[in-house]
């Protein structure tokens, strides 16, 4: 099978190729990616290379398929799998194995150590580990985008499982956020901190309270718009959007807003030192910071009252994803009606993978959705009507999104798989 992919072959050093998989082993499966969502740790996986945790030391000799936020349906079934999966399934995957006996060791993961599977890629080879560890993950719904951002939608979800409390004279830990308690999200309106209101507003254990900060006033207002407050009030949530920006005192901005006292559950998406203390600043007592951002630079660091460490009780987690089972929750609020199409701003095909990779900390909004048997530039969703002027696909895209809100939606991605050759770049 011939397949077309981007590989890591060092730092800041991705290629598009074209290359011949291996014959398939009765422990294998064959599979045809649909989508790709790049993420923030490709971009870190990509500009630290061999230096990465999940990558192999040996990449620029034996380089590795990019992307780990990914869909598709299986093509060939090995001998050993074919009482569990069959031709034609749809999946997602888990991409943290926790497997000892992968290229790294028990950090291996497609999308970053293996060179025949990763979601840029048409075709990909399901090694046996996957399915062993339970990380090939059947999925039944209309569309491909949502089963790509489960993964995603699974880093939020264990973040929330991670948040624990205790009680005065007891050593017992309370796992998860405090139900009817109060909570905030600071840089809280990127993809991730989208998610994470999307899914807490369709869990069953909630705040009473959650506040929303972030310096940037368009992103904001999207999430209003994407997420109103008098959608979370109807499922008893007191939902407010802060600009942190216009604020001489985030810190009692935000304790004012919550009668003078701390918050149970504080959740940082931001790799920034200012914001870290400004979220230290608002626990109450018991209070649980978790810091979801992962940092690039290895000393980074910031200020901690441990007074209040000691005295207040309170205590910092941090996460970097979630496991199976909060994967396989997500997929199961998936058809409980949460859809995580608003975290998707741009659509592209696999050419744009490179460059998009590369640059995606310059790239303003949200998800960039990859469809791998495409070929088109990166495109926003906003710019639909525009590019419509001289594409009149585009003009389908634009109609079809807009009777959703302005969103991507299944009837977009249908229109866009079955029509490719309507979107190929134009030299």
């Amino acid at each position: 099978m011939i397949t077309k992919a981007v590989r890591l072959y060092g730092k800041n050093d991705l290629r598009l190729e074209i290359f011949e998989l291996p014959a398939l082993a009765p422990d294998e499966i064959l599979a045809k990616v649909i989508c790709d969502s790049i993420c923030m740790s490709s971009y870190k996986a990509a500009t630290t290379a061999q230096t990465h945790k999940r990558i192999p030391k040996d990449v620029g000799e034996n380089p590795v398929i990019i992307g780990h936020e990914f869909a598709g349906e299986i093509i060939e079934v090995g001998s050993k799998w074919k009482g569990d999966f069959s031709t034609g399934d749809k999946f997602s995957i888990q991409p943290a194995l926790n497997y000892e006996g992968g290229p790294v060791g028990i950090l291996s993961a497609p999308g970053y150590s293996y060179r025949y599977i990763g979601g840029d890629a048409t075709y990909i080879i399901i090694p046996d580990e996957v399915m062993r560890q339970g990380c090939l993950l059947k999925y039944n719904g209309k569309g491909f985008y949502q089963a790509a951002l489960a993964e995603p939608m699974s880093c939020v979800i264990g973040a929330l499982h991670a948040n624990y409390h205790t009680s005065p004279g007891s050593y017992d830990h309370r796992m998860d956020i405090v139900e009817g308690g109060s909570m905030a999200i600071f840089a809280g309106v990127g993809p991730m901190g989208l998610a994470m209101i999307d899914y807490i507003l369709h869990r069953d254990k909630k705040p009473s309270l959650l506040v929303v900060t972030d310096i940037d006033k368009t992103r904001l207002e999207r999430a209003a718009r994407l997420f109103p407050s008098e959608l979370a009030a109807a499922k008893g949530i007191r939902l407010i959007y802060i600009n942190t920006g216009s604020c001489d005192d985030p810190a009692g901005k935000l304790r004012s807003i919550n009668g003078g006292r701390g918050y149970d559950d504080v959740f940082v998406m931001a790799p920034v030192a200012s914001v870290i203390e400004q979220a230290d600043a608002v626990l109450g007592f018991d209070g649980c910071l978790n810091f979801f951002a992962g940092p690039a630079d290895s000393a980074f660091s910031a200020k901690l009252n441990f007074y209040n460490v000691h005295y207040s009780a309170t205590h910092v987690a941090g996460t970097s994803g979630g496991n199976t089972e909060d994967m396989k929750e997500a997929l199961q609020l998936m058809a409980r009606g949460l859809d995580p199409a608003g975290l998707v701003t741009h659509i592209g095909g696999l050419d744009s993978v490179v460059e998009t990779t590369l640059d995606l900390p310059s790239i303003p909004g949200g998800k960039k959705l990859i469809y791998t048997h495409l070929q088109m530039p990166l495109v926003a969703i906003g710019d639909f009507g525009k590019l419509g002027e001289e594409n009149p696909a585009f003009t389908r895209l634009d109609e079809i999104c807009s009777a959703h809100n302005g969103l991507w939606n299944t009837r977009a991605e249908k229109y866009l798989l079955d029509n490719p050759e309507a979107f190929r770049l134009r030299q």
